[in-house]
């Protein structure tokens, strides 16, 4: 018999904010944790600004000896991880251990790392590159980490789908527990992109907005939107069986019911025409969920603002939801924290939980002028209080990868 599975556990490191509560609040104020980058010298670039973690300390998770054998994105889910599992109120004995699993997704992984060893190699030779380099860079490690650092002794996997990886490793974890192969699982996503190589590579390609003022950059579905602003950080939930949560008497956040995952088949960078391979990932979700297009409240959009991400997605979601779609709420939080690239899912389907929990919506900041192509109710600039039973939260990455997760009220 297929087991229900619940959220019983959060934990978040943003750029709007370095745990959950914060991060919630700043969201619900319209606040955009986007600034001038100073991770690379934003001289050396056309793109001027990111979505930095600010006062990150990774002190009260890591040890000092620790944290030198992790890349930044491994600290980030480390951090995120032991905020989940403290809040989920779970203790990893070895009673349970060999039951609790961890799937913790990475687009990229330690690319800090990589270039700094590389650095090193070309000017010292191979003698001074790390014997840590490798295990620091490889993007399973903030999974490997996580599962020592905790104890965790169940599956230990890492999908990596690009930009859609926390929502496909969620979406992975979640079968994992309905289908019995552990009865409780840490999982989401984590990045930590902002370095040289990469600011480069997607300053090259053009996906990076360029638009120099810091606060009006990320503008999702905004006619004079102009490319992504890269974030960095973690999300990432615990989740469990539902027998296992009412066992142990653990706060139910929420349900997660539905997911969908599609390939494009189309094109390395840009998404299918009108959203084909995301459309087909909501109608997948909805249909794992048994729900219905009307029993979605809210959608928490992938919402990049890049030129055919928005009205692709935005064509995607009339697809599916019909007539309904124009009175159905989309918002992107990418206004606000920016585009954590396989981080993304992970920190936006925490959001989405605390959007049931709470029945608010963070709004689209900086939406001013509409698109015709882009026509729904983006809930602009204000959030907006709301009964909310059901979200539907999309990722989609290079590579032609749609994840579509659905939540909903547990009752």
């Amino acid at each position: 018999m297929e087991r229900r599975v619940v959220v019983t556990g959060l934990g978040a490191v943003t750029p709007v904010g370095n745990n959950v509560d914060s991060m919630w609040d700043n969201l619900l104020k319209g606040v955009s944790g986007i600034d001038y980058v100073t991770k690379v010298n934003k001289d050396d670039f056309p793109a001027k600004i990111a979505a930095e973690v600010k006062g990150f300390d990774y002190t009260p998770y890591i040890s000092k000896k620790d944290a030198r054998k992790m890349d930044l994105f491994t600290q980030y889910a480390v951090a995120a991880s032991k905020m989940a599992v403290e809040d989920a109120n779970l203790v990893i004995d070895e009673k349970i251990a060999d039951r609790v699993g961890v799937w913790i997704g990475s687009g990229i992984g330690g690319m800090g790392t990589y270039e700094e060893q590389h650095e090193r190699f070309l000017n010292k030779g191979y003698r001074r590159v790390s014997p840590f380099f490798v295990p620091m860079m490889i993007p399973d490690m903030a999974a490997g980490q996580v599962s020592i650092q905790l104890g965790a002794k169940g599956i230990n996997s890492c999908t990596v789908t690009a930009c859609a990886s926390g929502a496909n490793s969620i979406g992975d974890a979640y079968k994992a527990v309905k289908r019995g192969d552990v009865d409780y699982i840490i999982t989401g996503g984590t990045e930590a992109p902002i370095t040289n190589m990469a600011f480069a590579g997607f300053s090259s390609m053009k996906a990076l907005s360029f638009n120099e003022d810091p606060a009006k950059a990320s503008r999702p579905f905004d006619k004079n939107r102009d490319g992504f602003v890269m974030g960095e950080g973690a999300g990432i939930l615990v989740l469990e069986t539902l027998d296992s949560a009412l066992e142990r008497g653990a706060t139910i956040y929420a349900e997660i019911v539905g997911y969908g995952s599609t390939g494009d088949a189309y094109h390395i960078t840009a998404p299918a025409e009108d959203g084909e391979g995301a459309k087909r990932a909501m109608k997948q979700a909805l249909e794992d969920a048994k729900l219905k297009p009307e029993d979605i409240n809210y959608i928490n959009a992938h919402g990049t603002s890049t030129d055919l991400n928005d009205p692709y997605e935005s064509s995607a979601i009339k697809d599916v939801f019909g007539e309904y779609a124009k009175r159905l709420p989309v918002s992107s939080t990418k206004s606000m924290t920016g585009h954590l690239l396989g981080a993304a899912g992970g920190v936006e389907a925490v959001i989405s939980v605390k959007v049931i929990n709470d029945n608010i919506i963070p709004p689209t900041i900086n939406y001013e002028t509409p698109d015709p192509n882009c026509d729904l109710d983006y809930v602009p600039n204000e959030s907006r209080k709301q009964q909310v039973n059901a979200v539907l939260s999309n990722s989609l990455g290079f590579g032609g990868h749609n994840a579509s997760l659905i939540f909903k009220e547990y009752k």
